[in-house]
């Protein structure tokens, strides 16, 4: 394929299909580029692409339509949604797709939705030879969070985004869900202690340091802990471990919550303690403060988006550690691949950081 990509147009834009599945913390990253699109052009219809889970956290999302597509159908499932566009859009393209995710499955399933323009990556950013299936990119801006990287979609198109907005949508009913798992009248802390397992990608805390955390919050401040997570054997275990070592009585709501539920918890929660996962980037969405423990990824990549001073980061160190290196000599996504990196974080430094949000009293960005 060609590499001469065409400018940029400054028509405005107003059919616009967004293409990005996965995973959860991102598509809670995407939401500001769709709020500064529809700020931006009020009348502009905005369709999304997007995978089962994480439709189920976004749904309701104000004036998008959403499409979901479950991987495991393959090419079957890029074909019906193919034929649902078709008949929905009486053949007509969509202005521009912004495929947003550098995947292989995603470039495929992007050649299935009909569009005149179709942007993708920056040649850094455009791996799984994205650039073969978009014929314009997004301009090359090394070292980014990928929030940002996202807004360089919206910025092509012309608009410059202003203040971070998310307004993810809770019913009545998710808000009554989250309250039979909140403690009453008094404050909590929200534990999402595991992240999604992936080979040889590490990034969950000792279950000694979380129990031990648990305990100061509820001895110097009368936190309690609601426990959340999915119900994979891991998750289970975990909270299992974690209960048994604790003096404090934790609230379990581990695999037994909706993701809106969750998100309804992370709301109303003081702050939210995780690793480099979903709940970290939902906690920087509901303006909630975001204790994040990263050692084996970059934060500054894949932390929170707002709220990063609060983060427990021994990333630099497990970087010279075990890779022999410093973060300015490795690539921007260099992952870690070694268990004990984890090690580094020491229940000190995350004693000072849940200090220092309880002393601050923190709200992050704007939510109206």
């Amino acid at each position: 394929m060609s590499s001469q990509f065409s400018n940029p147009s400054q028509q405005p834009v107003r059919d616009l299909c967004i293409l990005r599945l996965s995973a959860l913390g991102d598509v809670c990253n995407l939401v500001p580029s769709v709020r500064a699109l529809q700020k931006a052009y009020p009348d502009i219809r905005i369709t999304w692409v997007i995978g089962s889970a994480e439709y189920s956290l976004l749904k309701g999302l104000e004036g998008v339509e959403f499409l979901v597509y479950n991987k495991k159908t393959g090419l079957k499932g890029m074909r019906t949604l193919r034929q649902k566009l078709m008949a929905a859009r009486e053949g007509r393209p969509f202005d521009v797709l912004l495929h947003m995710q550098a995947a292989l499955r995603a470039s495929v399933l992007s050649r299935f939705i009909p569009a005149q323009r179709r942007l993708g990556f920056d040649k850094a950013r455009a791996k799984d030879f994205q650039s073969w299936f978009v014929n314009e990119q997004i301009a090359a801006h090394p070292h980014q969070h990928v929030g940002e990287g996202f807004l360089d979609f919206v910025r092509h198109l012309g608009v410059e985004p202003g203040e971070l907005q998310w307004n993810i949508p809770l019913s009545d009913t998710d808000i009554e869900e989250a309250a039979k798992w909140q403690p009453e009248q008094q404050e909590y802390l929200l534990l999402s202690p595991c992240s999604s397992n992936r080979a040889r990608n590490w990034r969950n805390w000792s279950n000694e340091g979380y129990a031990a955390l648990i305990d100061y919050a509820n001895d110097k401040y009368g936190l309690m802990t609601v426990m959340t997570g999915g119900n994979t054997p891991l998750e289970l275990q975990t909270f299992a471990e974690i209960n048994q070592r604790v003096k404090t009585p934790v609230v379990n709501a581990v695999g037994q919550t909706s993701l809106k539920t969750l998100l309804g918890l992370i709301k109303d929660a003081r702050l939210v303690v995780a690793p480099d996962s979903g709940p970290i980037h939902m906690a920087v969405a509901m303006q909630t403060p975001p204790l994040g423990l990263y050692a084996t990824s970059n934060p500054d990549r894949t932390g929170p988006w707002l709220g990063r001073e609060y983060v427990a980061n021994r990333y630099p160190e497990a970087v010279r550690k075990f890779l022999g290196k410093e973060v300015e000599e490795v690539g921007w996504g260099q992952r870690v691949r070694d268990p004990a990196a984890l090690d580094l974080i020491t229940l000190d430094e995350v004693k000072e950081r849940l200090d220092r949000i309880m002393t601050n009293n923190p709200k992050l960005g704007n939510n109206e």
